[in-house]
This record gives C-alpha cells, structure tokens and sequence, in this order.
C-alpha cells in the first residue's frame, strides 16, 4: 500500500520491449531500494527487480502497460517514485494500491498566485467515483478535488445527452508539490495516470449487493 506521497522523481534511462511487456530503468536519488520489493511508479505498483548504484530496473507485464500510459513512456521522461508504506509508518495522504484505474489528459494548467490549477479529464468508466473534495491519485500523487466539470461529448458516435457527456476534474498544486514531483513538468494534452479512492469501490459493491427482504 501508497499514500500518495511522492519521495523522489526518476529519469527513465532506458525501455526495453521485451517478451511479455516491457522493462524499465529509472535513474533516482531514492534510497534503500531493494530487489523484490513494491515500488510505485507514477502511480503504478511495479516490482524492484535490480537495483543499481542510482537506478532500478522493473518489468512491466502486458496487463499494465494495456492499462497504463508506459506504452509510450521513452527515455528521459520523468516518474514519480514512492516505496511502499512501512506498517509503523506515517500515514500522510491517503489509500492508494497503486492499481491505475484509468489514463487522463491534462486539459489546462494555470498559475494562480503562488499556486497552480491543474483541470485533468475524467473518464466516464471512474466518474462516478470521484466527488469533489474527495481523494486522488494523479501519477501517484495523492490530491484533492477542487471542483468537477464537464468537457462536451464522451467519444465518437454518442447522443447529446447529459449521461454521455465526460467530466473533468481540478485540483490546487502547491510549490512543494509542484517542484518535487512530474506535474512541474506536464503540459497540456500530456497523459496521467488515475487511481480512485478505493472507498467508493467497497461502498458501490456494498450497495449492489444488499438485496432488502420483501415480504
């Protein structure tokens, strides 16, 4: 388990398409990286399988790189890096598992005083998840929803109505945030990657499976 809590960034060194998936080396200043364990990768939980004296590799199954944006991902690009939490840790952001739930865009970047707005789209398959004020992991950073929006018609071949329109979502980025993870780098039209706040997955399987007795 993550908090969304980003320790370091990486440079992505060198991709390697490989049988079954992909393989990455990441260039970073993280420390005490280990072989085997759990690692998120802007948002991704990958396993370490060689560390070098900067860098550690990991290998991207077929699943994950379907469901992610490392399909495109090449050298030099930036990840943001975060070990797993310890048991006796400090629980600073919120539950993230590191399973990506869906791929975004980032549709606007504005400076507002010391602080940016980012507006990201938001997939019709995990828009019913996401409510403002709540939890989200965006590339493995765990932030806030400002506010929910609408951008027009959700793909190719919909009727104008209101249940086909696709969302978007904004969130407040902080300097720290900002500087110390990718989004200092993200430009409109870049991708990222979305994972829920679990919660609601537990409350709608909850709910979908309570069948009140009649009489």
């Amino acid at each position: 388990m993550f908090t969304g809590i980003v320790e370091a960034t990486g440079e992505v060194e060198a991709v390697e398409d490989a049988e079954g998936g992909r393989r990455l080396r990441i260039a970073t200043d993280a420390s005490d990286l280990e072989r085997g364990q759990s690692i998120s990768v802007s948002g991704a939980c990958l396993t370490v399988e060689e560390v070098g004296e900067d860098s550690f590799t990991v290998f991207l199954a077929r699943e994950t790189v379907s469901r992610t944006a490392f399909g495109e991902i090449e050298e030099g690009e930036e990840v943001n890096v975060e070990r797993a939490l310890p048991a006796n840790g400090r629980f600073d952001g919120h539950v993230v598992q590191g399973h990506v739930d869906a791929t975004a865009e980032v549709l606007n970047v504005e400076r507002l005083g010391d602080d940016w707005e980012f507006t990201f789209s938001l997939p019709l398959s995990v828009d019913k998840y996401v409510v403002e004020k709540g939890s989200i992991a965006v590339d493995g950073i765990s932030l806030t929803v400002a506010e929910r929006g609408e951008t027009g018609q959700g793909g190719e071949g919909r009727h104008e109505n209101e249940s086909d329109q696709e969302s978007t979502f904004s969130v407040a980025i902080i300097p720290t945030t900002y500087e110390e993870t990718t989004l200092g780098a993200k430009a409109v039209g870049d991708p990222v990657h979305l994972e829920v706040d679990v919660m609601a997955k537990y409350v709608e399987r909850m709910i979908e499976g309570y069948a009140p007795e009649t009489a």
